[in-house]
């Protein structure tokens, strides 16, 4: 029901467009992007629960969460706009006002995102000609420089989009997210924006991306930081003519492909983890709760140990089991089973007989799959992670230079 469109972009919906430019934020990547909607959309949100909160979190939050119709969304890259007091709140609330204006529409309409470096105030005279810049190259095939205007230390551009095949016809969705480090959101440097030429009401809209957030952008791990600008926006313009509610047959089509594309620009972040060689899936099962096997799987995704082993192919699964332990749970260590793929590693009574040499061929794999088994329950949940390098370390003791 679902196909894929190939270099699909948020400017693959209909009534959508998008711009990426470069404007000096950054030394010479693009870092201003800019999506556009010729009609007006409704609009969902979810943003980080980190305590200390961008200017933009808090000003594109309160759009959101009073139901304002939504025409464009600028996002910044080369500065968080984050722990900038008044006068980047003013800086933000300024920026918003300039796409206002630039577009012919209410500020309130406009939805603004930053990422990058906490605590400097962002270079505005830069910005303002950015907003400049991205107004004049709006186009329908400007999703893809708008998605490598969002990235930071990113190393690929995350932008897809999928159609999907209705009872009442076609709709397209599409997306694009960025997000390498400092990343375990807790809602949802992390962001991604949605578009979908469906027609969906606000409170639906929002139920139905809260549900997909939990089940994928919450179920990543890089280093387990949660950002101070961490958001996942999700705008619904209509333009196909379809209508879907939570009462129609269509509903459970849409939500499935929402969620199949969520979690394919979530394991996009988690495999894109700075330093990452590897991403790592890993699946905890027969727990006595959903919350138990989020708990584990959680715990041994943000594992400094288990992440430094998977990247040196080394079958430690004490760390592995350590980290089980150390998460609060109630189970009994003597009936986990650990697989590493369908490699039996550990079994019931703490049998290890396993081959190191096969053990250590599979973890030379690009993606590895870790299959926790505790035997307190019927409940699963799965995660991505990344292995932890030298590289992460280099490039989070230089990010600022």
């Amino acid at each position: 029901m679902i196909e894929y469109i190939e270099n699909g972009s948020v400017t693959s919906v209909k009534g959508i467009k998008g711009s990426g430019v470069f404007c000096g934020l950054k030394k010479k990547k693009k870092d201003v992007a800019l999506i556009y909607c010729e009609k007006p959309c409704s609009a969902a949100g979810t943003f980080t629960l980190n305590k200390v909160k961008a200017a933009p979190i808090i000003i594109s939050q309160y759009i959101i969460n009073h139901k304002h119709n939504i025409r464009a969304v600028l996002v910044n890259s080369g500065n968080a706009n984050a722990c900038t007091g008044a006068e980047g709140h003013n800086d933000a609330l300024e920026s918003q006002k300039l796409v206002a204006s630039k577009l012919g529409i209410n500020p309130s309409e406009v939805l603004i995102s930053s990422t990058g470096v906490i605590g400097q105030r962002i270079n505005m005279d830069a910005l303002r000609s950015g907003i400049e810049l991205a107004v004049e190259n709006l186009s329908e095939t400007g999703g893809i420089d708008a998605a490598e205007a969002i990235m930071t230390t990113d190393l690929a551009m995350k932008s897809y989009a999928v159609k999907v095949k209705l009872s009442s016809g076609e709709i397209t969705i599409g997306g694009m997210c960025k997000g390498s480090g400092m990343i375990m959101p807790n809602m949802a440097t992390m962001l991604a924006f949605i578009t979908t030429d469906a027609q969906i009401e606000q409170d639906t809209l929002q139920k139905t991306l809260s549900k997909a957030v939990n089940l994928s952008f919450n179920r990543i791990t890089v280093d387990g930081d949660t950002s101070t600008n961490d958001m996942v926006i999700l705008l619904a313009n209509g333009v196909s003519g379809i209508s879907i509610s939570e009462r129609s047959d269509d509903y459970k089509i849409f939500t499935d492909a929402l969620l199949d594309l969520c979690r394919k620009m979530a394991k996009s972040i988690a495999a894109d983890g700075e330093g990452a060689t590897k991403l790592i899936t890993v699946s905890v099962k027969k727990a006595a709760s959903v919350s138990d096997a989020n708990i584990v799987a959680k715990a041994i995704s943000n594992s400094p140990l288990v992440k430094t082993a998977m990247n040196g192919c080394d079958a430690n699964w004490g760390r592995i089991i350590s980290a089980i332990g150390n998460s609060g749970i109630d189970f009994d260590p003597a009936k986990v089973c650990i697989n590493f793929g369908d490699i039996k590693i550990l079994q019931p009574n703490f049998k290890a007989d396993f081959s190191e040499e096969e053990a250590k061929k599979y973890l030379m794999n690009n993606e590895i799959e870790l299959n926790i088994e505790i035997n307190t329950g019927n409940e699963e949940s799965t995660w991505y992670t990344c292995d932890f390098s030298t590289k992460y370390i280099e490039i989070n003791a230089s990010y600022r230079s």
